[in-house]
């Protein structure tokens, strides 16, 4: 096992994964920049260091910086979190080239799943379904061809990266010349990589993703699925486990999917396969994210197994002491991502408490949040023994919850679980327009 880590991110998963060391006797290394010089995740662990000014070009994404940061302290292994460098194989190769453990998959299959069109295929071969669709297109008229094949409405995606950057709905012919230069423009600019393909646009579906381990020695895990439908600019607000659409038959079939999806591509870590959800119980393979996923504590609230610890194992070759049919979800458990809406000072902080009551933050009274990075400050996450529970002591968190100083979405988040359709478990990836207009 490793004696030293060092975190290679910042804020609430920063702070997350230090408790998760000290849980298991490993020292830590924090790194800040200038912006975070005065965090909560610098003065928790055991070493820090200044990595670089605000700008997260020149701090939390120098890989040469994190690198020697590792070096110059002695850690053992890097751990990423989610974000940043978390999904870039060429920083998991250079962690390699010096010698440090690189939580996570390998850079090869960080490659080899970043690569979605290549991901497409792969899991067509192995029996997973995939959305109807092409493969890369290079031109318009190529472009003009495969959509009139797969028919309209569909979607343009970029090959690399993710959050949503190099997505374009295109609703008929007509449009898809702009939405074809506007998508890859977008994704050159954001990942270096303009390449496009595309997919038949389902509508409506849930957004339900199945959580994976698997060790070096082969054995593979899914802790069951994750709903996370509630999203705006295909970014999640709202998670939570078990899926209320979900039943045993559909789910056993999902597992069995997101089984032969890890073995395809050889995985090892923590990973986790998502899936388009049709009203008619068809799935479909969107991606696989090579990562700790944001919404990963309401996993661990109904599996009871702490993820970012076998995450730790794993990469030190400790093999899985438990099998598929060990795995018991218990309850229902709902995460509520806490955003800001600006910077600025955060002059009183009251964090609700309570049993099954949690809240990841990097937060603190009087702490600065500054406008370089992504606006998460916190996850309130909740568990309880049926979703009907959760979801009232969701809202009565939410309501407990007070961040004064900084324009937040706790009471955004309030209406949502307050919501009929949500209260029913009747809601698709379209809630949030729908309830914009509403």
């Amino acid at each position: 096992m490793f004696s030293k880590i060092l975190i290679a991110n910042r804020g609430e998963i920063a702070v997350r994964i230090i408790r998760a060391c000290k849980d298991m006797g490993i020292s830590t290394v924090a790194v800040y920049s200038s912006a975070d010089a005065e965090s909560i995740h610098a003065a928790l662990a055991d070493e820090c260091i200044c990595i670089g000014p605000a700008p997260a070009g020149e701090s939390y994404l120098n890989q040469q910086n994190i690198i020697s940061a590792a070096l110059l302290t002695g850690a053992q292994a890097i751990h990423p979190g989610y974000g940043f460098l978390s999904e870039n194989a060429d920083f998991a190769r250079l962690c390699q080239k010096h010698g440090i453990v690189f939580i996570g998959p390998s850079g090869d299959i960080i490659a080899k799943m970043g690569d979605k069109d290549a991901a497409r295929r792969m899991m067509r071969d192995a029996g997973v379904p995939v959305v109807p669709g092409c493969d890369l297109v290079s031109t318009v008229a190529e472009a003009q061809r495969e959509g009139a094949r797969i028919g309209y409405p569909l979607l343009i995606k970029a090959r690399s990266g993710g959050g949503g950057k190099g997505i374009r709905l295109v609703e008929s012919a007509d449009d898809l010349e702009h939405s074809f230069f506007a998508a890859s423009e977008e994704a050159l600019q954001a990942f270096g990589d303009g390449s496009i393909y595309m997919e038949k646009y389902l509508s409506p579906v849930k957004h339900v993703e199945m959580q994976m381990l698997a060790d070096e020695k082969g054995n593979i895990v899914c802790l069951g699925e994750r709903e996370c439908s509630i999203q705006m600019h295909h970014q999640k607000l709202l998670e939570e486990s078990p899926s209320p659409a979900m039943t045993p038959e559909l789910r056993g079939r999902m597992m069995d999917a997101a089984m032969k999806a890890m073995k395809a591509a050889h995985y090892v870590n923590a990973g986790t396969v998502e899936f388009l959800l049709d009203k008619e119980k068809n799935f479909y393979f969107m991606e696989v994210n090579t990562r700790l996923q944001v919404e990963h504590p309401v996993t661990e609230q109904v599996a009871d197994i702490d993820l970012a610890q076998w995450q730790i194992r794993i990469a030190a070759g400790v093999p899985l002491d438990f099998k598929q049919e060990d795995i018991r979800l218990n309850g229902a458990s709902i995460e509520c991502r806490i955003n800001a809406k600006g910077a600025g000072r955060v002059p009183f902080l009251h964090i609700p408490g309570g049993p099954q009551v949690r809240f990841d933050t990097g937060l603190y009274q009087g702490c600065e949040i500054p406008h370089y990075y992504d606006s998460l400050i916190g996850k309130l996450i909740v568990h309880a023994k049926t979703r009907k529970d959760a979801i009232r002591k969701m809202k009565s968190a939410l309501c407990e919850l007070v961040i004064d100083g900084v324009p937040n979405n706790i009471e955004d988040q309030i209406d949502i679980v307050s919501d009929p359709s949500f209260q029913k478990g009747d809601y698709d990836t379209d809630f949030m327009a729908k309830w914009g207009e509403d």
